[in-house]
């Protein structure tokens, strides 16, 4: 059945321009607000639904300027043999070259054969949808799809009024998961019939004084109501067509009722069922009353885990990590406007992209992303960004940003992810220790690319930066910290370790009461507090805490250079 090859947009509502060849399974579409996520699916609906008019406005034109048209265009693969007719056809059918992704005018060998559908709204408001090539253009040749055509590409809209699928009305997925067809129209004009009548017994017991009385006068005027009028159902006001039957349950409550998520996740099933006449769904915010183990298995019906023959071509918006979680990168489509031209940029299926989606989805739905070496930095960045919106601040969250926690290991490990986020359009900034040399050229190579980068000074650390450079009574704090944390015979055991034995936590806490810690002091403890995988505040709640009430009230009397890294960070979280 058939699937759309290639969407063309233009001057609708906030989209400018957009080109775009969508996969034949799922595209979620990913974005920040007003980026034309729900442009795209209102696009793909008005030119492939099966209707005669449209409600649209003049604020559905870009800019609200009504001089250039609205002009949607879908290119439709996988045809059936009646859109294949030459003798029909023959001089709207184009071809398409998956390799390229592009719509040539002509069909040919190697490549697929597809037909264009074209709609256009000019300033008068009045939709035309007719077939569109270059070539037929230019012969001055108009041909339309018949309406038996056009009502076979209706897509499935899934949206919060789901229920409206379970009842047989016209475009309902119900007729379209088998060949059967209602065929009770008399049935249905008989039970109008008595529907009427039987109102009009019951009512006459009711309002037999009103009746006499429009009698009385009827008579008395001339008007003729014959011996004594009636009060029975309007004839126009009841009318059941093949809309007034519905799905009810064994109980007989109508599956209507059904709650939101509910109605959604069962329709989406039935959807699937028939995907034999009804390809194409379209689902705006997929997580709409859904629970994330619902969410879960609605995803799995529209085929989300069948990539190699999906069985549904799905576009659908989300705001939801847990839908990006059960997603691939190949299913993923980040949607960007660049002054009303938008592109969609496939997310890809690189390692980076893939580890991203899988541990920090939240990335992937944010403007700004921090990507940090491990649970410290992201706890220290998130920590100071909690004392600034206490401060009066606007959260870097509230401003669209999101924290990504590349694991630790290498530094290169986050410029990979963060360069895979810079190529699909995000701001982000990589934070990362000083202690490991990273891959030449790889910083170079991402703030070349409108990255940016913020460390520490040369070999040292987050812990090395603090203990070396904050004033003493935060190292009084840190260590009060540390000991509630790790305890005191472990500090003390790392610091024996460090020291070669020379020194303990005793003899620290004795040359702090004799004055300032000394710089040997500092940094032995820096050292000592970062031995791996058992240092004394190596988790992102512990640093979030840290950052929050030790560091944060310290920063104006730290040293010039720890406190210009947290103003760059500072800088960077407050321009999101």
């Amino acid at each position: 059945m058939p699937r759309i090859r290639r969407l063309e947009i233009q001057n609708f509502r906030s989209i400018q321009s957009l080109n775009w060849a969508p996969s034949a399974g799922v595209n979620c579409l990913i974005g920040p607000g007003d980026s034309g996520k729900s442009t795209i699916l209102d696009a793909i609906d008005l030119c492939l639904g099966a209707r005669r008019t449209s409600a649209l406005g003049d604020m559905d034109f870009f800019a609200m300027n009504v001089d250039v048209p609205i002009t949607i265009c879908v290119t439709l693969g996988e045809l059936p043999a009646s859109l294949m007719d030459i003798d029909v056809y023959g001089e709207f059918l184009r071809g398409f070259n998956p390799v390229i992704g592009l719509v040539e005018d002509e069909p040919g060998v190697g490549i697929e054969t597809v037909i264009t559908l074209r709609l256009q709204v000019a300033a008068d408001l009045e939709p035309t949808w007719s077939l569109f090539s270059v070539r037929a253009e230019q012969q001055r040749l108009e041909r339309t799809l018949p309406w038996k055509e056009r009502s076979a590409l209706v897509p499935a809209r899934i949206g919060s009024f789901a229920s409206s699928n379970l009842s047989w009305s016209r475009s309902s997925v119900l007729n379209r998961i088998t060949d059967e067809r209602v065929e009770l129209g008399a049935e249905l004009a008989r039970a109008a019939r008595q529907a009427r009548a039987n109102f009009g017994n019951q009512a006459a017991a009711h309002l037999s004084q009103t009746l006499e009385v429009v009698r009385q006068t009827a008579n008395s005027l001339g008007v003729p109501v014959g011996a004594m009028p009636q009060a029975l159902l309007d004839a126009h006001s009841v009318s059941i067509g093949d809309g007034a039957i519905a799905l009810h349950g064994e109980t007989g409550i109508p599956l209507r009722s059904l709650g939101t998520g509910s109605s959604r996740l069962l329709v989406a099933g039935l959807q699937r069922a028939a995907a034999g006449t009804a390809p194409i769904a379209l689902v705006d915010e997929v997580e709409h009353g859904l629970e994330p183990h619902r969410l879960m298995r609605f995803l799995d019906s529209l085929g989300a885990k069948e990539a190699a023959a999906p069985p549904l071509q799905v576009f659908l918006t989300t705001h939801s990590p847990v839908a990006l979680r059960e997603l691939s990168g190949s299913q993923l489509f980040v949607v960007r406007s660049m002054g009303g031209h938008h592109v969609v940029k496939l997310a890809g299926t690189s390692n980076e992209v893939q580890s991203t989606l899988r541990a920090d989805p939240e990335a992937f739905l944010a403007r700004s992303a921090i990507v940090c070496e491990g649970a410290s930095e992201v706890g220290f960045a998130r920590g100071l960004d909690q004392a600034w919106s206490h401060a009066g601040a606007r959260s870097f969250l509230a401003l669209g940003g999101s924290y990504v926690n590349a694991g630790g290991g290498s530094p290169d490990n986050s410029f990979a992810r963060g360069t895979a986020l810079l190529n699909l359009g995000y701001r982000v900034l990589v934070f990362v220790d000083a202690d490991k040399p990273c891959a030449p050229g790889v910083p170079e190579a991402f703030v070349a690319a409108g990255g940016q980068v913020l460390t520490w000074r040369p070999g040292l650390t987050l812990e090395d930066e603090m203990f070396r450079y904050l004033p003493d009574a935060a190292l009084d704090a840190l260590l009060m910290k540390a000991e509630e944390l790790a305890g005191v015979d472990l500090m003390n055991d790392h610091i024996r370790t460090r020291s070669q034995g020379q020194r303990a936590l005793a003899d620290i806490r004795a040359e702090r009461q004799r004055g300032a810690y000394q710089v040997a002091t500092r940094e032995l403890l820096g050292a000592a507090s970062r031995i791996r995988n058992n240092g004394w505040f190596k988790s992102l709640t512990t640093y979030q805490e840290v950052a929050k009430d030790v560091v944060w009230p310290m920063l104006d009397q730290a040293e010039p250079g720890f406190k210009a890294v947290t103003d760059q960070l500072w800088a960077f979280t407050s321009a999101a």
